[in-house]
C-alpha cells in the first residue's frame, strides 16, 4: 500500500547518468517505496527534463539554468534559488528532501533547514570528495544531512573514512535493476566476431581510452561504445590514430541500452574506482558477463570466474590479454551470462532497492518525530 509520505527529490544536473536513472526507478514505484515523489528540477539539459516527464514524474521546473561554476556558487549560496526551492517544498507538502548529486547538496540542505525538514542523501559516487573545487561547505552539507544512503559498501567506507562522525548515519542500499525490462537474451553465435559493449558517460575517469587501445592489440575484436561526454572527441581521435575506427563504433547516448547489450558477447567497465556500476548490473541482468577492474564497488556485483572477470591492474596490456583469451571462450561466456542473470534475480532487483528506500524513509520520519 502506498504511504502518504511525500518525497521531493532535488535534481541539479546537466547529464543523464546512474543517479538520474535510479531516481526514475524509485519515483515510478510508489507502492514499493511507500511514498509519492516529485522532482524539484534545475537543469540546462532538455533531454533530462524530457526523460523525467516521459516517465510521468511530477516535475517542479526552475526553467533553463546555466551550468558554469559562478552560476553554481550563486545557486548554492545565493538567496533566490534556495527561496524557490523552499517554496516548492512547502507547496508540495514535502515530508523528506532527497538530494542526489553534488550540485544539489548545499541548496537542498539550506532549503530543508528553513522548513525543519529531514534530508536524505544518496551518495552515488565519491569524486566530489577528491575534487578541490567541491570543497567549499562540503562537510557542512554532509553534517547537516540526516541520513546518507551509499550505493555500495565501498562508498560507505569511503565516506566514513572522510568524515567519521557520519558513520551512524550511513546505510547501504545497492542500485537495482528492472529485471522485467532488462531481460536475458540468447548468447550471440559462436561464429560471430567477439564483440564488446561499453555503456557509460564518456569522461576521462571512465577509462574508455584503455579499452580502445586494448582492442587495437587484438585483431578481429569489435567494440560498441554507447555514451557521450567531454572525452568523446579525444576517444574518436584515438581510435582513428590506431586504425580501428572500423572496429570501434561510437553510438552516442542511447536512452535504451538494451539493443547495444543484446548485440554484444559481454560488457566491459574500465572505470577507476566505480562506485557500483548501474550499467554493469543492467548487462548482468541481460545475461551478459562483465570484464572490469577489481576496484571500487565492482567486486560487490561482479563475481570473478562466475559472472565475469576482475582484472587486478588497470593497464592496456592486462585488458588485451584477457580479451585475447575470450576470443576462444564462447561457451564460458555463455555460461557466465546465465550466472550473471541469476545473480541479479537474487541480489539486484529494483524492487529490493525500493523497499530499502521505504525503510530508510520510514526510519527518518520516525527519528524526526521522536
Amino acid at each position: 500500500m502506498t504511504s502518504s509520505r511525500k518525497i521531493v527529490h532535488v535534481v541539479v544536473a546537466g547529464a543523464i547518468g546512474g543517479a538520474e536513472r535510479l531516481l526514475v526507478d524509485l519515483a515510478t514505484r510508489p507502492a514499493e517505496s511507500e511514498a509519492t515523489h516529485a522532482v524539484a528540477l534545475m537543469t540546462p539539459n532538455p533531454a533530462l527534463r524530457a526523460m523525467l516527464a516521459g516517465h510521468g514524474i511530477r516535475i517542479r521546473d526552475k526553467g533553463v539554468i546555466r551550468a558554469d561554476p559562478l552560476s553554481y556558487l550563486w545557486r548554492a549560496f545565493g538567496p533566490r534559488d534556495v527561496k524557490w526551492l523552499e517554496n516548492v517544498l512547502h507547496e508540495e507538502k514535502a515530508d523528506i528532501v532527497h538530494v542526489h548529486t553534488y550540485a544539489s547538496h548545499i541548496i537542498g540542505v539550506r532549503a530543508a533547514r528553513r522548513l525543519g525538514l529531514p534530508v536524505l542523501r544518496t551518495e552515488h559516487g565519491v569524486q566530489h570528495y577528491t575534487d578541490a573545487s567541491c570543497a567549499l561547505y562540503r562537510n557542512w552539507a554532509l553534517r547537516h544531512t540526516d541520513s546518507v544512503v551509499a550505493v555500495s559498501d565501498y562508498v560507505r567506507r569511503f565516506v566514513a573514512t572522510r568524515l567519521p562522525v557520519m558513520r551512524k548515519h550511513l546505510h547501504v542500499i545497492r542500485n537495482g535493476v528492472d529485471t522485467r525490462y532488462f531481460t536475458p537474451v540468447p548468447p550471440l553465435s559462436a561464429k560471430a566476431p567477439l564483440t564488446l559493449a561499453l555503456v557509460c558517460r564518456l569522461e576521462p575517469w571512465k577509462g574508455a581510452h584503455l579499452l580502445i587501445q586494448a582492442v587495437a592489440r587484438v585483431p578481429g575484436v569489435y567494440l560498441k561504445i554507447a555514451g557521450d561526454g567531454s572525452a568523446r572527441p579525444a576517444l574518436e581521435k584515438l581510435a582513428t590514430s590506431l586504425n580501428v575506427r572500423d572496429r570501434v563504433i561510437f553510438l552516442g547516448y542511447q536512452p535504451d541500452p538494451r539493443p547495444v547489450l543484446a548485440s554484444c558477447h559481454l560488457a566491459v567497465n574500465t572505470s577507476l574506482d566505480e562506485p557500483l556500476g548501474l550499467s554493469v548490473m543492467e548487462a548482468l541482468s541481460m545475461g551478459r558477463p562483465v570484464l572490469a577492474f577489481r576496484g571500487g564497488g565492482i567486486p560487490e556485483i561482479v563475481q570473478h570466474g562466475r559472472t565475469g572477470w576482475l582484472l587486478e591492474h588497470r593497464t592496456v596490456q592486462e585488458i588485451a590479454i584477457q580479451i585475447s583469451l575470450l576470443v576462444s571462450s564462447r561457451n564460458t561466456i555463455a555460461c557466465m551470462g546465465r550466472n550473471a542473470r541469476a545473480f541479479i534475480e537474487d541480489q539486484g532487483r529494483v524492487e529490493t532497492m525500493c523497499q530499502g528506500y521505504a525503510r530508510a524513509y520510514a526510519a527518518l520520519n520516525s527519528s524526526m518525530r521522536s
